[in-house]
């Protein structure tokens, strides 16, 4: 009862994660083993929300290491083992001996809940390890029976979690109670992180900013520095010598797919269609040879959440089109891939300049496509039947129809926020879009806005 109740207290102090916190506290209170698996991509927070709600209280815990062999695993892992037991533990063989001696120590435990963390189980399954085999006998024949254990396991290696484990068709199919997905942050979590954690106060321009640059992704977004610009905060990420998030791009894809040349080539590539490209056209422009293997690699990266996959209208399944949604990638490829620190100070230097210009429009755009169950349920700008009847259904018309009606002062009923659109202004926002209808159509997806206040200053766009 006393770990339950300090669960609710930690539960609170995390921003967002609610259904997820939800369905661990589900889980937590079954009267039967649970196998609980949290995936997701590297640096989103899955270790951290299981160390928070646990106040990293568990009976027993190992972390799987990257690049390292059996036998070290096997060493550390006995190291934990002897820490958690008090007791000396004989050296262990294989990972077969290894969860025997987990299940020996943890017998020995009399508690309502035994809570046991396996953080980034994919690093432990090591070439000719039989990791897994050895792991689905200690689930199936001693975890499973019994019902006060509840077994957590976290992995960034999305396609490791999913194929592999998840989705197993060997000893663990079928026997993962629930597989919990972490997204990056939505902006509004994004902005409660800042605010509440960081103690950072930023406009909403600012914050959209970081968003594209950072995608939300959580351990990205805690290097930001309160009292510090956010130009001069993401100078010294990126661009510095040894700026610390410089080589992340590089290791991300190390450390999630084991030839990680290939969805480097293929994410880079993407970088410069930005309204995607074809399988065949993928194909054609990388000179891979014909096979399965590039249908694996882009499924893979769409679990992973680097590419979306669409089919337009009219177009079959063989038309789909591939194009890349991580915005991280895409800030890394355009500014930071080719500066190898000529200027340490190049994101202070380029706002307002081309190259900004058309990163920011198409970043703002996969914004968009990230949060359009929440742009859903806004009210649009206008019912159209000021179009009907004044414009013909062609691009231009539309782009006409956003000209004149993205004029005027508003206020953003959702900011405050009192906003002042020039023609000039609303012609610079549907100037890149007009030979464009879906891009044309974001510009009415969003937030609804009302009437001038008075005696304040607007803002121009």
């Amino acid at each position: 009862m006393h770990r339950l109740n300090v669960l609710n207290m930690e539960i609170s102090k995390i921003i967002g994660r609610e259904y997820e916190q939800s369905l661990i506290r589900n889980y937590l209170a079954s009267d039967k083993a649970e196998l609980i698996a949290v995936y997701g991509r590297r640096r989103v927070g899955k270790t951290y929300l299981v160390k928070s709600i646990f106040e990293s209280q568990f009976d027993f815990s190992f972390t799987g290491m990257y690049n390292v062999t059996r036998a070290v695993h096997l060493s550390q892992f006995q190291k934990s083992l002897e820490k958690y037991s008090g007791q000396q533990v004989r050296r262990l063989k294989d990972w077969f001996e290894a969860f025997d001696a987990l299940a020996d120590y943890l017998e020995t435990l009399q508690k309502d809940k035994i809570i046991v963390f396996l953080d980034e189980i994919p690093w432990m399954d090591t070439p000719k390890s039989n990791f897994l085999a050895a792991f689905s006998r200690f689930w199936n024949d001693w975890t499973s029976t019994r019902q006060n254990i509840k077994l957590f396991v976290c992995g960034s290696a999305t396609t490791w979690m999913l194929s592999k484990f998840i989705g197993d068709k060997g000893g663990i199919y079928g026997r993962v109670c629930r597989p919990i997905w972490l997204a990056p942050f939505s902006l509004g979590e994004t902005e409660r992180f800042l605010k509440e954690i960081k103690g950072i106060e930023m406009s909403r321009h600012q914050l959209l900013q970081a968003y594209m640059i950072m995608g939300g992704i959580p351990y990205y977004l805690d290097m930001l520095i309160k009292g510090i610009p956010l130009t001069v905060c993401i100078d010294d990420l990126f661009f510095r010598q040894g700026a610390p998030l410089r080589t992340e791009f590089e290791f991300l894809f190390r450390s999630l797919f084991k030839d990680s040349k290939i969805y480097r080539n293929i994410v880079e590539l993407l970088a410069t269609k930005l309204k995607g490209m074809t399988r065949q056209e993928i194909l054609e422009a990388l000179k891979l040879g014909e096979g399965g293997d590039l249908t694996d690699v882009l499924d893979n990266l769409v679990k992973c959440d680097f590419i979306r996959k669409y089919t337009a209208i009219g177009k079959t399944e063989r038309d789909a089109m591939y194009q890349l949604t991580d915005l991280f990638s895409l800030f890394h490829i355009k500014f930071v891939a080719d500066n190898c620190g000529q200027d340490e100070h190049l994101w202070s230097k380029l706002s307002g300049k081309g190259q900004m210009t058309s990163w920011s429009g198409y970043a703002f755009e996969q914004v968009c496509l990230h949060h359009l169950a929440q742009i859903k349920c806004q009210p649009v700008l206008s019912s159209g039947m000021e179009y009907e009847r004044r414009y013909e259904l062609n691009n231009k018309a539309a782009e006409k129809y956003l000209r004149d009606y993205l004029r005027g002062n508003y206020i953003n009923v959702d900011t405050g926020d009192l906003i002042r659109i020039t023609r000039k202004g609303a012609e610079k926002v549907t100037r890149h879009d007009a030979e464009n209808m879906a891009h044309l159509k974001l510009h009415l997806l969003r937030p609804r806005i009302d009437s001038d206040r008075e005696n304040e200053t607007p803002q121009k766009y």
